[in-house]
This record gives C-alpha cells, sequence and structure tokens, in this order.
C-alpha cells in the first residue's frame, strides 16, 4: 500500500507515531495497521455517542499492545447505546461494529462508525429519516 504525506504531517503506525518533515511517500510491504491524522478525533470532537466510541476503536488502533481498558469501555459505551437507541439502522450498524471488534478488526471497526456519524447526525438535528449508510 503506498502513503504520501505532506510535511509536518502525523502517521500511526502500530501504536508507533511518525511525523515527517518534508513531503513523502512510502509503501507499506507487510499488514500493518494504521491511521492517518486526518482521521484522528480529538477528545473535545467525542461530543456524540457514537463519536466517543469513535475515540474508543481509535485508541484501540493507536495503541494496540494495551486495550484491555478501551475494550471494556468499547463493550459498556456500545452497549448503553444501542439499549437506547429506537432507530434500526444505528443498532443494525452498532451490532456489526461489535461484530468487528470482537473479530479484532479495529480499523474495519473504526470506518464503520464513521460511516454512522450521518445517521446520528441527522437524528440529532430532528430528522426523523434515516440518510443512507455510505461508506467511510
Amino acid at each position: 500500500m503506498f502513503i504520501s504525506l505532506r510535511a509536518g504531517e502525523k502517521i500511526y503506525i502500530n501504536g508507533a507515531v511518525i511525523r515527517v518533515d518534508r513531503k513523502v511517500s512510502f509503501e507499506l510491504l507487510n499488514d500493518a495497521t494504521f491511521l492517518l491524522e486526518t482521521h484522528v478525533m480529538k477528545v473535545e470532537e467525542a461530543t456524540t455517542p457514537l463519536r466517543q466510541l469513535y475515540f474508543i476503536i481509535q485508541i484501540m488502533l493507536m495503541n494496540p499492545t494495551d486495550t484491555d481498558a478501551a475494550l471494556e469501555m468499547f463493550h459498556t459505551a456500545v452497549g448503553d447505546t444501542i439499549g437506547v437507541l429506537e432507530d434500526l439502522s444505528l443498532r443494525g450498524g452498532l451490532h456489526t461494529i461489535k461484530k468487528l471488534i470482537d473479530s479484532n478488526r479495529i480499523f474495519d471497526a473504526l470506518k464503520a462508525t464513521r460511516a454512522l456519524f450521518p445517521i446520528e447526525s441527522s437524528i440529532m438535528s430532528g430528522n426523523t429519516q434515516s440518510p443512507p449508510i455510505q461508506a467511510a
């Protein structure tokens, strides 16, 4: 997989934080879990239930050697969230995310969570119809 970064941009690879000082492109030659800086959510941005789940999953991805506490937090949060949701597409999406986490497919769970943001936003703005789910 080829990755290009701009000067000063960071990438998180298997728990390591790498910052480049100039524009660079590189190729990952083996399986690695990575997160681009543009997809990293800051704690102050985790303002909704789904964004909080995203943040928890992000922690698991960024710190793969110490996920026990984050995993426990995830299961508590996802269970609580599913328990209060009425929207079936959101509930179904959260069940899928839970299965992905249980299968240790952390990156896929992160993408699936991000794909549900428009539905959550629509519900929180008072729109009763869910927008279609789009790929992350």
